[in-house]
């Protein structure tokens, strides 16, 4: 062995190295470049629409989901709950929402799409606190004349069932109804309108 031919040997290895450093070094460079066009979790969470399965929600439960940096809940409703609702029409500030505070589709006494399920934005509007899901009816801090609802421990503003608000409370108006749309039976999403057929 000669020593032109350890020299080509160690000169194909020196090459070869090089080039596996550098094609590292491209494609660690890269990932974060091509990372950097996916839209940031802040732009994701100021505007995208999220899918929430409601299959599993059971009659009188309560789920808080996140959109657009708010709680958003979803309240699947008993019979009993919505019958409730409309012994209250005349203890609530807007009975039949007129307000603008929830979509067209939802402008009526139970403010939602399906009477069944109630879509609401979880900050009060008096000063932004996070009312409490209270379903219980009667209990002894809330008085006998309570019939389930939602609860603000800040200043004391009450909501019904539908999330409207009762006379002569802090909170000014009914909390919030979001945009939303049923997918199908088991999926909606908050962030869209219903298609129209």
């Amino acid at each position: 062995m000669n020593n032109g031919d350890v020299s080509q040997g160690r000169r194909r290895f020196l090459i070869g190295a090089t080039a596996a450093v550098g094609g590292v070094g491209v494609v660690g460079a890269a990932v974060p470049f091509v990372a950097s066009w996916n839209p940031s979790a802040k732009a994701e969470a100021a505007g995208a629409p999220v899918t929430v399965n409601i299959s599993k929600i059971e009659p009188g439960q309560q789920i808080t989901v996140e959109w657009r940096g708010k709680p958003v809940w979803v309240i699947r409703r008993t019979p009993e709950m919505l019958d409730n609702i409309e012994k209250l029409n005349d203890k609530v500030r807007d009975p039949q929402s007129e307000e603008q505070q929830q979509p067209e589709y939802a402008s009526n006494e139970f403010r939602s799409l399906k009477p069944e399920f109630i879509v609401l934005v979880g900050i009060c509007t008096h000063l932004g606190c996070v009312p409490t899901y209270r379903p219980e009816v009667a209990p002894a801090d809330l008085g006998d004349e309570w019939l389930g609802g939602l609860f603000c421990p800040c200043h004391g503003s009450r909501f019904d069932m539908a999330g409207r608000v009762f006379f002569a409370q802090p909170a000014p108006l009914n909390l919030e109804v979001p945009p939303y749309r049923y997918d199908d039976d088991a999926t909606l999403t908050i962030g869209l309108d219903p298609e129209v057929a």
